[in-house]
C-alpha cells in the first residue's frame, strides 16, 4: 500500500496469482459463524476483483469494497456485465456502485468509508508488511460498529524462507493486534508435503488460519 506501484504493476501486467476465479470456500464455509444478517453492512478491504463480492452481495444489502487498482475494479464490473454508476469522490478516489455493491478505488486508509457491521479479510492483512499491519488493524477497529465482527484469513510460514506478499502472520501477532477483542480460531489448515507451498516453494511448514474476531 505504501508502495502502490507494486500493486498497480501486478494488475497492469495481469500477474494476479493471488486472485481466485471462484468464491473462496473458506468464505462459504465460515461466514455463517458470524451470524450475519442481511441488513448488516459488510466491508471487504483490498478486494481486487474477487468473486467473494458477488457472493456477499447476494446475502447483504450493503457490501463495500476498497481496491487500489482501477484496472481491477473495472475488470470486476466488465466480467459480470454490470454497468456501475461511477462517481469521482475526490482526486484520489472513485466510487463504483451497482445494486448492493459499492467499490472505492484508491488507498484503503484514506477512502471515505462509513462504519460497518462486518469485515471480510482474505487478502488485505496478508498483503501488508508488518509495520503497516498495526495501522491497518487500528483503522478496522475505528470502522467497525460496536459488536462488529471480522472474518479473517491469515497464513503462517517461516517468513525468512519466502518473501511476501502474501506475508506470514503468526498467531501471536493476531492475538497481540486484537488483544482487547474476542478472538476465535475457526480452522487451522496445516499443509502436508504435497501442498504447492511445501513441494514447490520449499517451505518447511505452511498453514492457513481462519479467525472470527469480535469487537468487545
Amino acid at each position: 500500500m505504501r508502495d502502490p506501484e507494486f500493486w498497480h504493476s501486478k494488475w497492469a501486467s495481469n500477474k494476479i496469482g493471488f486472485h481466485l476465479d471462484d468464491v473462496n470456500p473458506l468464505l462459504e464455509t465460515f461466514w455463517s459463524q458470524l451470524n450475519p444478517q442481511r441488513e448488516q453492512s459488510v466491508l471487504v478491504p483490498l478486494c481486487g476483483k474477487s468473486e467473494d463480492l458477488v457472493w456477499l452481495a447476494e446475502r447483504h444489502n450493503d457490501v463495500t469494497g476498497v481496491e487500489l487498482s482501477p484496472i481491477a475494479v473495472r475488470a470486476f464490473f466488465a466480467e459480470h456485465f454490470y454497468t456501475p454508476l461511477v462517481t469521482q469522490i475526490n482526486h484520489a478516489h472513485e466510487l463504483y456502485q451497482f445494486d448492493e455493491l459499492s467499490i472505492f478505488t484508491g488507498d484503503f486508509f484514506t477512502a471515505p468509508l462509513d462504519s460497518v457491521d462486518l469485515v471480510y479479510d482474505r487478502a488485505a492483512m496478508v498483503a501488508l508488511p508488518e509495520d503497516m499491519r498495526v495501522e491497518y488493524v487500528e483503522h478496522i477497529k475505528r470502522l467497525l460498529k460496536p459488536g462488529g465482527k471480522v472474518l479473517l484469513v491469515t497464513l503462517d510460514y517461516p517468513q525468512q524462507e519466502l518473501s511476501g506478499p502474501p506475508f506470514s502472520i503468526p498467531e501471536q501477532e493476531v492475538r497481540r493486534l486484537f488483544a482487547d477483542w474476542n478472538i476465535t480460531i475457526l480452522q487451522e489448515d496445516i499443509a502436508d508435503e504435497d501442498h504447492p507451498k511445501i513441494a514447490q516453494k520449499g517451505l518447511s511448514r505452511f498453514s492457513e488460519v481462519v479467525w472470527m474476531i469480535e469487537k468487545a
